[in-house]
């Protein structure tokens, strides 16, 4: 048919205004013999502009008019379609938005008629209708099609708005209720002697169960049988002192009941998820039964029972919140529901509840691919399973003592949790909103061609489709994805506040007539999230949130997500009275709490670095304005030595005498302290603008070098300090600071002492008894002042290592040094000086000590056999006279197996035989000289990995300790709450602290045997 210019101008224009996008081929099938009847009639071009996609309604029309079986089929087809506003928009709405539907349509050409409807019958179907509706079925073709037509009419009042999501899902959960039931008749009837010696339950589980199934979903069950017959009665599988993971397979009625069930539920689910010429309904799932896919797949109830008593993972608790008998015996399907509730509300009780919750939570995430999560609409960040997974949290905790709260449907739950005062009104509003508006969003996704996805298309034909099926015709795709967006970060930030905001309520003054959480339902939520003085902690709440200030506004704003962060941690009342004690102290300060709200890191840093331990906190709280480093952008970032020394002595020269300046010095350094040990926390910990470091080593370094450095220049201030207090502008004699051990092989941990030797050398014309006088009282006066009492922590000289041992000079002149290590020096203390490196004071006076040193440590040829033999004598005796009695030797991060010792002596041991002909050894730092001991060929890539493994975790290990209790220790804690504190320092998660130990002991062992290769040629 040939169509004049002026005409097809005007209907191409008519079809772009009415929302095609192909009006070219839109106008081709509206002149096609299909629709020959009806083309001209306006009525049908203002439809088909109201769906998703015009031009996909218009062709599944076309189709399904093609697909009649007569012209009078066809007639009567398009008639009604005008004639009937209610079926043309549900039809037409269905073929706009569903491809496989419009397939399906064309298919079976006379399901149309299933969309027909009358006022009195445009009702909500039940079970029962969907039932009546699968009644003629006969085989699993035929329950497809039946399936499909049920579902048909769902759609269409789905896309019509008839319904609301809440309905749609119901309605779809209805559906196959009915399907599981109609498969279950159907295998019974395949296999009647099976029928007769059981009776089979079938739970309904996640969306299913909670009355909220989305159009493409597993269907998740747990099956449950008993025999037809009474039997004598069994013991409760698992209760034989095997395993407890007993299927009940035993007794002679009984284990043919099962094993006759287990043929029906297989048979079931082939029936509902085998692929036909009709597609296939959709999986059932029977994973969440006991023991997952490894265990039986039908049990008795009396089994059951046993394995949720004794074997049972919170995360099963969880699931079982939505267990729903559907079909088979129904009588037995209510009684194991009955049977296993009472132990689904107490399991908020068991340990680490909140932390299992969570870390399952955050372990779906993880398995999300990288390149899905930000269009992951169930299990990306703020996403549906962050709603789930909140309410579900809340329903366990509070659901104990309040029966309201036991709804599997998760939009009925959060309404109760409103009512009940456990959320706040205006989140839940929110929540409720979002939510619907991701699950509207992901039927929409699923409709278009009944496939299990969860993905938001990146195709802009497919988004602009579901924007307009949303109602959103303007602009579909800038209005998708804006909302889309916004309902995410709703549900992303209320997902975090969900759970800590209502304990606020409990302790704040409210509005007259608001709902809030009372005090006990305020401290069951407390100890859910490990809070030990649930009573301490209301009171802080109370103390901060309290009252109408603007300061206590601020608060309520910030604690709900601080409250997290500290339940996060392994001590979270330690954190939040430390938020407390910063709070009492900067509170009238103007720039703290803007602080806190307006910059992101700042808030969750110091939530980390308070709940982490003791060090930090005390650091912090003797001055608390360095929680200003939190917010700045280069606040964490730690300093070099030269702008550190820099500081120092300016400090130094402002001050007024010498104990104002050191005094001064020394608050410089607890500050750069707290940035250290902030910045190892955060970094740790990883925040969500500092993920964690996945480099230990490479964060051991830092550490290192930042606390070796900042006690470089506090001595280098200390000594400015002395010499400008006792003699002005200069000493009678030169002096200098050779820092040693762990100090100057720039590995200091927080609790180390400073290893040093001091050395000086007579001014030229300068009395020599006068210079060592001079020298000595500077050494004595360092010593005193950098010990005093004071709200700042005391940096403690060790000169030990000096020659001679205690009994020796703290101070010598560099030629007294010299006839020293010329005549008398022992092998120990060449192997002590291969650390030792100038740290302060007169730098060509430190140089000269280190000419002076190297042919002694690096002697030429290496150490002889006596002397080899010595150093191994002495690692022996060391091991086992300075190992504190009762200390396990597994655990010791120094002198344990495959500890610090080992490992440095080792290295050190190759640096005295090598480092004369290899100069990449003669290095202080003992992951240097590995490192270049492998490049040199002295060690196999393998043994220098697994020392250097052992040596970073022991290091990390003595970190974690101090930072956690506040004082040195080189042995894991005994007391489980800073035990479970340094495992979090060190990346494990709550409850793996076995986890912990064990990798100490197994990557230190393989070490020892490495140590005992190299170092005693065993």
């Amino acid at each position: 048919m040939t169509v004049p210019q002026g005409r097809r101008s005007s209907t191409f224009t008519r079809l772009l205004r009415h929302g095609f996008t192909d009006p070219s081929t839109a106008e081709r099938l509206l002149d096609g013999e299909a629709l020959a009847a009806v083309r001209a009639d306006p009525v049908l071009l203002d439809a088909l502009g109201r769906a998703a996609d015009p031009d996909l309604a218009l062709l599944g029309l076309v189709r399904l008019a093609e697909a009649q079986p007569d012209a009078l089929a066809r007639r009567e087809l398009l008639d009604t379609l005008i004639a009937a506003k209610p079926l043309r928009d549900r039809l037409l709405g269905v073929l706009g938005a569903s491809e496989a539907l419009a397939d399906h349509l064309a298919r079976h050409p006379r399901d149309w008629q299933a969309l027909v409807t009358y006022e009195a019958q445009d009702l909500h179907p039940g079970v029962e209708e969907f039932t009546r509706g699968l009644a003629g079925a006969t085989d699993p073709v035929s329950l497809r099609v039946a399936y499909r037509r049920c579902l048909l009419s769902i759609a269409a009042r789905d896309v019509c708005g008839t319904t609301d999501i809440t309905q749609t899902a119901a309605e779809l959960a209805d559906l196959a209720t009915a399907t599981l039931r109609a498969a279950v008749a159907l295998a019974a009837a395949a296999a009647p002697e099976d029928a007769a010696l059981c009776r089979l339950a079938v739970i309904a589980m996640g969306k299913c169960g909670g009355h909220e199934l989305n159009y493409v979903s597993d269907v998740d069950v747990i099956f449950v049988a008993e025999p037809a017959e009474p039997a004598e009665p069994a013991e409760p599988a698992g209760d034989d002192g095997g395993n407890g993971h007993g299927d009940g397979h035993g007794g002679g009625g009984e284990a043919e009941a099962l094993r006759a069930a287990t043929r029906l539920a297989s048979h079931m689910m082939r029936i509902c998820s085998e692929t036909t010429v009709e597609g296939t309904i959709w999986p059932v799932d029977a994973n969440l039964r006991p023991e997952g896919r490894n265990g039986p797949l039908v049990r008795t109830l009396s089994s059951h029972l046993a394995y949720y008593q004794r074997w049972a993972k919170t995360w099963e608790f969880q699931a079982l919140l939505k267990a729903r008998p559907v079909a088979g015996d129904l009588e037995l399907g209510a009684r194991y529901v009955a049977t296993i509730a009472p132990l689904v509300w107490q399991a908020a009780e068991r340990d680490n509840f909140v932390a299992d919750v969570q870390k399952m939570r955050r372990r779906v995430i993880e398995n999300i691919p990288a390149g899905e999560v930000d269009r992951e609409l169930k299990l990306g960040p703020g996403g549906l399973r962050d709603v789930e997974f909140a309410v579900q949290l809340l329903q366990l905790v509070h659901g104990r003592a309040d029966s309201s709260l036991r709804s599997g449907t998760t939009l009925d739950a959060l309404a109760a949790l409103a009512r009940g005062g456990y959320v706040g009104r205006v989140d839940a509003t929110q929540l409720d909103d979002a939510y619907r508006f991701l699950r509207s969003l992901e039927h929409r996704i699923q409709l278009f061609r009944l496939r299990r996805t969860h993905l938001v298309p990146e195709d802009d034909a497919d988004r602009r489709r579901i924007g307009r099926s949303l109602g959103m015709r303007t602009e579909p795709l800038t209005d998708l994805d804006r909302a889309w967006r916004r309902h995410t970060s709703v549900v992303r930030r209320l997902h975090e506040k969900l759970f800590y905001r209502p304990l606020l309520d409990a302790v704040a003054q409210l509005a007259p007539g608001e709902t809030r959480l009372s005090t006990g339902a305020a401290r069951e939520r407390l100890v859910a999230l490990g809070y030990a003085d649930p009573a301490a902690a209301l009171r802080h709440l109370e103390a901060l949130a309290s009252g109408v200030s603007r300061k206590a506004a601020i608060q309520r704003t910030l604690l709900p997500v601080l409250l997290g962060w500290f339940a996060d941690s392994a001590d979270p009342d330690a954190g939040l009275l430390n938020f407390r004690k910063v709070s009492d102290a900067l509170g009238k300060t103007p720039w703290y709490l803007r602080l806190l709200r307006d910059e992101g890191a700042a808030a969750e840093n110091l939530a980390r670095v308070l709940s982490a331990g003791r060090l930090a906190p005390d650091l912090l709280m003797r001055a608390p304005e360095a929680v200003a480093l939190l917010g700045d952008p280069s606040g964490l970032r730690v300093r070099d030595r030269a702008p550190l020394e820099q500081e120092m002595l300016a400090t130094v020269r402002r001050a007024d005498g010498g104990e104002q300046a050191v005094r001064a010095a020394r608050a410089v350094r607890r500050r750069e302290l707290f940035r250290t040990t902030a910045a190892d926390i955060v970094a740790s910990y990883g925040t969500e603008d500092m993920p964690a470091v996945a480099n230990q080593g490479a964060l051991v370094d830092l550490t290192g070098a930042a606390v070796s450095d900042l006690t470089a220049a506090t001595l280098a201030g200390t000594l400015r300090a002395v010499v400008q207090e006792g003699w002005g502008a200069e000493l009678p004699t030169r002096f200098a600071i050779i820092g040693m051990g762990r100090f100057g092989g720039h590995e200091l941990s927080y609790g180390s002492d400073a290893d040093v030797l001091f050395v000086h050398a007579p001014r030229e014309g300068a009395d020599e008894q006068e210079a060592a006088k001079a020298a000595s009282a500077v050494v004595a006066e360092m010593r005193r002042l950098l010990q005093l009492p004071s709200a700042d922590p005391p940096l403690l000289i060790d000169a030990d290592l000096r020659p001679e041992g205690k009994n020796g000079p703290v101070v010598r002149t560099l030629k007294s040094y010299e006839a020293y290590y010329r005549r008398w020096s022992l092998v120990w203390e060449a192997q002590a000086l291969l650390r030792a490196e100038p740290v302060a004071g007169d730098v060509e006076l430190g140089r000269g000590f280190i000419e002076l040193i190297d042919p002694l440590r690096y002697p030429e040829g290496g150490p002889g056999p006596d002397a080899v033999r010595e150093i191994r004598r002495l690692k022996a005796r060391m091991e086992s006279e300075r190992m504190p009695r009762g200390a396990d030797p597994t655990l010791h991060t120094k002198l344990g197996r495959g500890g610090l010792s080992d490992v440095e002596w080792t290295v050190q041991l190759m640096q005295m035989r090598h480092g004369w002909e290899v100069p990449a050894l003669r290095t202080t730092r003992t992951r240097a000289g590995l490192a270049a001991a492998h490049a040199a060929g002295l060690l196999a890539a393998e043994d220098a990995e697994v020392l250097d493994e052992a040596w970073v975790l022991a290091s990390r290990v003595r970190n974690a300790v101090m930072l956690v209790r506040g004082r040195a220790g080189d042995t894991f804690p005994s007391d489980g709450r800073e035990l479970g504190a340094v495992g979090r320092y060190l990346g494990y998660g709550p409850g793996q602290v076995g986890a912990m130990l064990d990798d100490y002991r197994r990557v230190t062992r393989r070490a020892r045997a490495v140590v005992d290769a190299l170092f005693y040629d065993s």
